[in-house]
């Protein structure tokens, strides 16, 4: 029996530095990304097509390999790019020197009316108005501080990011953000705006001395739709893990970043991001998915439409939910097997799904997937067990893109297919990428 092996979860990245800097509950382990490339060293050009918080890009170019990340986030290519960046010991200096400064300057009142605040949905609920107020304060001196993007402001927001979320009511005790039925006393028992202003000196500290390790590694990040990769260059290695189909919103427990930071203005760009996000259903997302039809397309594995039949019986929204997942996961894995080198390794981190009664096989969907375009030596590997529902599991299912000429031992009877999904048209309803 597997047991939940917590080192294979991003809880192991909170002490790993510069993995460590900000919280994303559905990020994997430092410790996984470096097992597959210690087994498998002739890598040496990495994709990451789903790379969220940047851990694969930062193992990577903590190792001295080669690696491109995409993401359709803006918020988390940036994330990503301030991850896996070199500093200057000037840089740095100038930091240090501004938390201080910025962290005091905070704690002054200020006329309430002068001070932005992010107008993000029940806001009470994230903060009292002391931090709210504190927040908004901080947020202030740093633009004034730092008018213009560069590396120290940059360094810098993360560190508010952390203290946003950390004098928030939000509540990580399961696998997506809930909230806390009573402030949290724990963190701040005397002066509120005396313990914020230490907390954000201290985050500053610790993220200034993980950032002196050196990236020796070449990391892109491109802001782009992996539904449809456009690369200038082919890879021999890819270690990713998509969004599980489980309609856990990413952007739901993203969204104190992005208002803070200004990615998004308002709901309906979140649900927008959300839509265009590969198993995104959070807001406006939902209502469009009540009306999607899938056009005709089938998954090409034994058993789909009936799992999307069961499902269906207790909700077609669901239904669509699953099936539309699937189809965009077959756009992407056909558009990545164009990008990679022959005898190139995949590496996917999946985890199953259950809708009431029906358990979704994801990695076994992700194998035939795999199979139909014409990768090679599938493998699943059980890893661990999730902690929730006691038969959800997560995988890696690996596989590797033939030699030069050699043509898969599976591939479809009818040669003029070569898609993981059979399409009435050839016209495709999904958004184009962004440019990079």
């Amino acid at each position: 029996m597997i047991g939940q092996k917590s080192d294979l979860t991003f809880k192991h990245n909170s002490r790993n530095g510069r993995h460590g800097w900000l919280r994303l509950t559905p990020a994997y382990s430092v410790k996984l990304v470096n097992d597959i490339l210690d087994k498998n060293p002739e890598i040496n050009q990495v994709l990451d097509p789903f790379s969220g918080t940047g851990t694969t890009g930062l193992v990577c170019g903590e190792r001295g390999i080669d690696c491109d990340l995409i993401d359709i986030n803006p918020f988390l290519v940036w994330l990503a790019e301030v991850k896996t960046r070199n500093y200057s010991p000037a840089e740095l200096s100038e930091v240090c020197a501004a938390s201080e400064k910025l962290a005091s300057r905070a704690k002054y009142e200020r006329n309430e009316n002068e001070l932005w605040i992010p107008p993000l949905s029940h806001i009470e609920r994230w903060w009292t108005k002391d931090r709210l107020l504190y927040l908004a304060r901080l947020r202030q001196a740093i633009h004034l501080s730092f008018p213009s993007r560069s590396h120290a402001k940059d360094l810098l927001e993360v560190a508010f990011c952390r203290l946003v979320i950390a004098s928030s009511n939000a509540a990580f005790n399961h696998q997506s953000m809930s909230f806390n039925d009573e402030k949290q006393p724990s963190l701040f028992l005397q002066d509120d705006r005396e313990n914020l202003a230490k907390l954000f000196v201290r985050n500053v500290e610790e993220i200034v001395y993980s950032a002196k390790s050196a990236i020796k590694g070449t990391v892109r990040v491109f802001e782009a739709d992996s539904r449809h990769i456009l690369q200038d260059k082919k890879y021999n290695g890819v270690i990713t893990s998509p969004p599980y189909p489980n309609r856990i919103s990413y952007i739901r427990e993203l969204r104190p970043y992005m208002y803070w930071l200004e990615y998004i203005k308002e709901a309906r760009q979140a649900a927008e991001l959300d839509w265009q996000a590969i198993g995104g259903t959070w807001g406006i997302a939902t209502s469009r998915l009540v009306k999607w039809k899938p056009d005709n397309q089938d998954i090409l594995h034994e058993g789909f439409m009936k799992i999307i039949e069961d499902i269906s019986k207790t909700s077609p929204l669901l239904a669509n939910y699953v099936h539309k997942y699937f189809l965009d996961i077959s756009l992407h894995l056909d558009s990545l097997y164009k990008v990679l080198e022959p005898n190139a390794k995949i590496f996917y981190i999946v985890g199953n799904s259950k809708f009431y009664d029906t358990l979704v096989p994801v990695e076994n969907i992700y194998a035939h997937l795999l199979e139909h375009v014409g990768f090679i030596d599938i493998q699943v590997e059980a890893l661990r067990k999730r902690n929730s529902k006691k038969e959800l599991v997560e995988f890696v299912v690996s596989a590797h893109k033939p030699p030069r000429k050699q043509k898969s031992a599976n591939a479809f009877l009818n040669t003029q297919d070569a898609h993981p999904v059979r399409e009435a048209s050839k016209q495709s309803s999904f958004p184009q990428p962004f440019a990079s």
